[in-house]
């Protein structure tokens, strides 16, 4: 059951950050039901209250600097932090907070060297948001 849940997650952040890099948004046909999945299987393994605390966490937090900065951040980065707070959530405030922090700092880095060749290039935070989750996941469990 384990292995069957990192594999479904697995393939929702690839495909999230597939479509974000090819075309700059977050589908809410994979943000707000992979949200929903993912609370819904924290909950049947006991760990729904963890999920939900760190999807509420991380969904305000992305609200608020969306709210204060829409060009930066956008609608659908809010969405799907609703689904990666939650999963990082399950395994702790550790791997939540390591998640939450390594995304920005991913696409900071990212978006620093795209800007050696084109300074105007947007970067997707998506992407960022997916792989610092997973990887913090991983951490916490190997």
């Amino acid at each position: 059951m384990r292995l069957l849940v990192w594999v479904a997650v697995l393939v929702w952040a690839v495909a999230l950050s597939v479509w974000d890099l090819r075309c700059r948004r977050l589908p809410n046909v994979l943000t707000i039901p992979g949200a929903a999945v993912l609370l819904l299987v924290a909950a049947g393994c006991g760990r729904g209250v963890p999920a939900l605390v760190g999807a509420s966490a991380l969904g305000v937090l992305y609200l608020a600097v969306h709210l204060v900065l829409p060009a930066g951040l956008g609608a659908g980065d809010v969405k799907l932090a609703l689904g990666v707070g939650g999963y990082t959530g399950i395994f702790g405030p550790d791997v939540w907070t390591l998640a939450a922090l390594t995304a920005p700092l991913l696409t900071a880095v990212l978006a620093a060297v795209v800007a050696v060749r084109d300074r105007h290039a947007a970067v997707p935070h998506g992407p960022s948001m997916c792989l610092a989750s997973l990887a913090a996941a991983a951490l916490a469990v190997f």
